[in-house]
This record gives structure tokens, sequence and C-alpha cells, in this order.
């Protein structure tokens, strides 16, 4: 009996993509994707497409989406839904769930005349608890990994078809999805594909079962050539359609004739790469090394179930601004839902949806925390929420509360027009500045964290190459390239957090350390240190599009040089839109550039993305230093330095009785 080939592709850009990186993926992927599908109208699938995704594409590719429409129509496509800017569903409230996917139905219904019964899971992240939301919007059945069935104790060998789960007396159908199929398309030739799907029928199976991202289809590194300029697709569907053992056909059609296996409950998981990256460097290095020592023993397919490593949610324990983004995210969700519904709008809800985009949330091959443009874009919706909900239900100008969890309180000080947030740590530094005005946080940085990825940049760069003798080409997950020259020494992880304000003390021979022991003074936004024979009070004030900051040194025993760091997030990173200005309007660096400077009191921060600037005053001159600070991380294409922050550091020597003052203004573009 002929097996069912079950083939599903998603696609998805992160919100706040470059718009040229979407035009390419569409170019070599997506466009010529649907162009091959289209010449084949026995050949049935099914597709997801983010729905901020698909927003671009109707706007920039009209032709191509009218292309899919009409395979939808003719009955050969299946649409699944998912959350609409793709969120990791079990990340975010049950209520926006509920919105997110009922607002990509609504989206797919109105564009295609099908409301998708199927829905993808956001990095395949399952959790029992997101089944409410998705059987309430409609959705009948998912796909995970069959790696997610194996660590519930299921037999492989019947994983050829779907089960049943349940949570709270709801139910949903779950097709597990081929690890062996995910690794096979289209990195072996085709020939040897339609081989195997041919010998998994003669063995009796019921359905092959394909889902993943179509991205691997022209955009991963040499798939362009390889399945479209050498026809790897075209070959494999040819040869598909061509066996009388395999048949195709869309999930809902296969769901629609067939019986479920049984019932089944998935542990908490994604697949198990995933499970690797979200582990700490000395733990992934560790899991890592179990499991090539269980391969080298040929054990590890057996072992594959009980060794799980973490679990999606480890990202905000793992890096504390993926954390502070995703606790203030969830407040500012609840803040909306406290709104009476005629308060409430679309625009409001779209902002939430988009600062709900999992991909700046997370770091592995893939996953976006290290790309501040993406980490923007979840804080640009974020801020433009809270600046919309500011006028109808205003937050406190001054609270403390421990909103990420971690131990420490945050001080939180609020007007009009900045919010500036104050941990409790010991440094006393802020974790957050934003400008409601320009949608913007200055505090939006990324730490150098060690990452066990960087045990492999002594290897010999260079990527491995397409094999020449036919035999397929290499997964992303298995390439080492560099696109940067990078020696070790660039991957040190910072010591301390990169806040703005942080501080250290200097001894007169040059001798430096942590000013980490700042407790909280008598009045909002003070903190107090003191040591034998000094004391320094730092305190925090908002005025206006202004911060203030004033430190006050007293003491028969000051140390000889007080210095403090700001770490700030500006758009243009080092791009040739950002500039420093002196206080007579000479240029003399770029932010992608070291810069000191004697005797400063004026300095501006310009930047034409961020359609304004910020100002930096210092009532005492200072000697300030200003470098551009980068982290190394891979992604698919390889190896890569980043710019995340300016660090600027003024130094000055303190006077009892003398206070020092440092204004940070911004100014919006006239």
């Amino acid at each position: 009996m002929p097996i069912t080939l079950l083939f599903g592709v998603h696609a998805h850009q992160p919100v706040g993509n470059f718009p040229a990186v979407i035009d390419d993926a569409h170019i070599r992927s997506y466009g010529m994707f649907l162009r091959v599908m289209e010449r084949y109208p026995a050949f049935r699938f099914s597709v997801h497409f983010s729905g901020w995704l698909l927003d671009v594409l109707f706007e920039r590719f009209p032709d191509d989406m009218a292309r899919l429409t009409a395979m939808t129509r003719r009955g050969q496509v299946e649409w699944f839904g998912s959350g609409d800017c793709e969120p990791v569903l079990a990340a975010i409230p049950h209520r926006d769930r509920v919105t997110q996917i009922a607002t990509l139905s609504d989206k797919i219904e109105q564009r295609f005349g099908m409301r998708p019964a199927g829905a993808w899971l956001t990095e395949r992240v399952w959790e029992s608890s997101v089944v409410p939301a998705l059987v309430e919007t409609g959705i009948r059945y998912v796909a995970v990994d069959d790696y997610h069935f194996l660590c519930a104790g299921e037999d492989g060998a019947k994983l050829d078809s779907f089960y049943t789960t349940e949570e709270d007396g709801r139910h949903l159908d779950l097709f597990p999805i081929s690890e062996a199929a995910r690794y096979r398309l289209p990195f072996s030739p085709a020939a040897e594909t339609v081989a195997w799907l041919e010998d998994l029928a003669r063995a009796g199976h019921r359905a092959s079962i394909y889902f993943d991202d179509i991205e691997k289809f022209g955009i991963w590194p040499e798939t362009y050539e390889w399945v479209f300029e050498k026809g790897w697709l075209t070959q494999f569907i040819e040869g598909v359609l061509a066996s009388p053992l395999i048949r195709t056909d869309t999930f809902a059609g296969y769901h629609a004739g067939a019986k479920t296996r049984g019932i089944v409950y998935l542990p908490t998981t994604s697949y198990i790469e995933m499970n690797e990256w979200t582990l700490p460097a000395p733990r992934a290095a560790a899991y890592h090394a179990l499991i090539e020592a269980e391969k080298a023993a040929g054990r590890f397919e057996a072992h594959k179930p009980f060794l799980r490593g973490g679990i999606w949610r480890n990202f905000m324990s793992r890096y504390t601004e993926s954390n502070w983004m995703h606790k203030r995210m969830l407040d500012a969700s609840r803040r909306l839902a406290a709104l009476t519904p005629a308060l409430r709008t679309a625009a409001m809800q779209e902002h939430l949806h988009r600062a709900q985009a999992n991909d700046a949330y997370w770091h592995g091959l893939f996953g976006g925390l290290y790309l501040p443009h993406l980490r923007r874009a979840v804080w640009n919706n974020l801020l433009a929420l809270e600046a919309a909900l500011e006028p109808l239900a205003p937050p406190a100008a001054c609270e403390q509360i421990d909103l990420d969890l971690d131990g420490h309180l945050e001080i939180a000080l609020r007007n009009h027009e900045l919010q500036a947030f104050v941990r409790d740590d010991g440094d006393a530094a802020l974790v957050e500045l934003s400008s409601l005005a320009l949608t913007h946080n200055f505090g939006d940085t990324l730490r150098a964290y060690a990452e066990a990825y960087h045990a492999r940049i002594d290897q010999a760069q260079g990527a491995p190459a397409a094999h020449d003798d036919g035999a397929g080409i290499v997964s992303a997950h298995d390439r080492v390239a560099f696109l940067h020259p990078i020696v070790p020494g660039d991957a040190v992880p910072d010591t301390r957090p990169r806040g703005i304000f942080l501080e250290r003390l200097g001894s007169a021979d040059g001798n430096f350390q942590a000013l980490d022991s700042y407790r909280t003074g008598d009045q909002p936004g003070a903190w107090l240190a003191d040591g034998e024979g000094w004391r320094i009070e730092k305190t925090y004030r908002l005025d206006g599009a202004a911060l203030n900051v004033v430190f006050a040194a007293g003491g028969d025993q000051l140390p000889a040089v007080i210095e403090t760091q700001l770490n700030l997030a500006l758009p243009s990173c080092d791009g040739y839109g950002g500039r420093y200005v002196m206080a007579d309007g000479s240029i003399p660096a770029g932010f992608g550039q070291e810069l000191e400077i004697e005797g400063m009191q004026r300095l501006t921060l310009e930047d034409g993305e961020l359609r304004g600037a910020l100002q930096i005053e210092a009532r005492q001159a200072v000697r300030l230093t200003a470098r551009p600070h980068r982290t190394v991380s891979q992604s698919e294409a390889g190896f890569e330095k980043i710019m995340q922050a300016v660090c600027i550091t003024m130094a000055w020597s303190p006077v009892a009785g003398l206070d020092q003052r440092i204004t940070l203004k911004v100014i919006p573009a006239s």
C-alpha cells in the first residue's frame, strides 16, 4: 500500500528584519519554491507563513502571493495557522495566545479562503498548557517532532500517523515530524530520498511526516544552487509523483480519512538541538560531550529519549537581557488587558503581538537575541504600546518591584517622556532607559556571554564545500564558517553587566576596583556607598526628556578617580548614520570608532536611524573615552562580530562638597 507523504514548509522572517533580507529570502527561496510547486498540481502540500511576513510579501511580491492563492483554491495547498507574529505560545499569556492565533487565522481566511485546522508551533516548543488556546481558536491538530514522542516513551516504529492528547478536557491531535526526513530533505540526493520513502512504504509505514523551514530550500548555505540550479526540488517532486509507492496529501486530507493511533501525553520539550542551545555554556559543553560519547559507543539512538537537555524557557534564566525584555512584555500585556474594551485599539494589540515575536528572546544556531535590530523591534513595539497606554492608565511615577524575579528590586522612575529602571544589586546601574517619544531603549544592549561554541573558534577558518560526488551538501548544523576574522580573545565574557552608570574607583597608582556596594538611600532614586574615609552618593532624577545623575562625594580619603561607564544602544551601531558631535559642531568619530576627549563637558550622539539624538553633559569636565562594544556569536552563516552598543567611560577626580552632575538628554529630530 502506498505511503502518504505529508509535506509541509514553514516560512518566517523576524519582526523588524531588514527589507533587503526579506527580499533576498523571497527571491532565493519563497518565490522560487512556489514557482516550482505551481508546475505540479498533483503534488499536494501544506504551508505556514507567519502573519507579519505575509503582510510584507503581499505588499512587495503580490504576483507570487496570487500564485499561492491560486494553488490554495485548486486544493493543492493547505494552510497552517499559528500566532500571527510567531510567538512561542508557551511563553505568553493564554489571552494573548488566543488573539495571536485568531488574528492569523482571520488573515488566512480573508486572503486565501481557507480557515486553518492545523497549526505550526514556533520552534516546535511543546507545553501542554497551549492546548486550550489552540482548541478554543478552532485548531484541530499540530505538528511536533517525533523526538517529543520518543521522550514520552512511544515506539519510534509507530510514529507514522497522528496521536491525540488532551488538556483540561480539550483534545488535540499531534503529528510527529520525522527527524530522519528533516535531515534528508533537501540535503540527500533526490533519488536517494525517494528511494528511502519507497522503503518505508514497503515496510508498511502509513505516512512520512515532514514539516520544516522553507529556508532550507534556497537560503541556507549552498542550498540555492543545490535545490534550484541543480534541480533537487524538481527531481524530488517528479520522483515522488512517478512512484507507485508514494502518494501526497495535505494534513487535512489525511486527518479526515485516518484514525488516531491513541492517546499520548508529551513532556515539555522542543527539537533536540534547541534543548542543547538552552543550556549555559559549561552545561551545554558537557551535554554535547555526552551526546558524542553515546554516538561513538553506538548507544545514542537507544538513549536519545533520555538525553533531553534544557527547555526553551531556560533562555530567560540564561540571559538576563532576554528575561528583562520578556517580563516587561508580560507587564505591558497585563496593562493592556486591564483596560476596558472600549479603550483598547487594534494598534495596541498589534504592538503587543509584535513585541511577542520569538526571535529576539533566544539564541542558538538560529534565534536573534544577539541581533540588535531584532531586539530593537521588540522594544519599539513594547514602548509604542506603553506610550499609548500612558495617558489612559498612567503607571506610578516611582515604583519598587522585582519585575524580572531575580531577587533584586528594580526602582522604576517614570514621567511622560522617559522611563528609567535601576536595579538594586550593588551596582545601582540603569538596566533600562527608554524614551516614549522615540520608542527606543538606550539600555538595550547585550553583555558578552560565554557560549559553548566559542571553543570552535580556533578551528581552521572557512566553510566545508558542497560534495563534488553528488552525495549531498553540508547541513548548517555541521558547518563551521567565519564571517569576520575572530580569535579566542574576542570572545572573553564580561564579568559585570552592561548597564548605564556603572562605576569603578581608581587609586593614585592607577588601579581600579568595581564600585558594587551601593545600597538604597533615604529618598527615591538615591544610592549610597562608603568605605574607610570616603562616601559616595549617586542620585537619579528625571526632568522631562532629561535624566540627571548627581554624584556627591565626601570624606578625607576620597578615591583619586571616579569612573562611570555608560553602555548605550543606538540603532545605527557601527553604520554610517551614527556619529559623535562636539559642542563646536565638529565630528571626531563614528560610533564604530574609538574616541578620547580630555576636558569634555558636552557631547552629542547623533543617529540617523533613531530620529533623534542623545546629548551628554557633565557639570565638571571629564576625561571621556568611547569604543564599540562587540560580541561574538554564531549563526547558520558562521561566526560573526556584532556591535551591541557604544561603551562610553567618563572619569573625574572627586572633590568633597563639589557635586558632579551628568545629564543625558533625549533630543527628537526637528
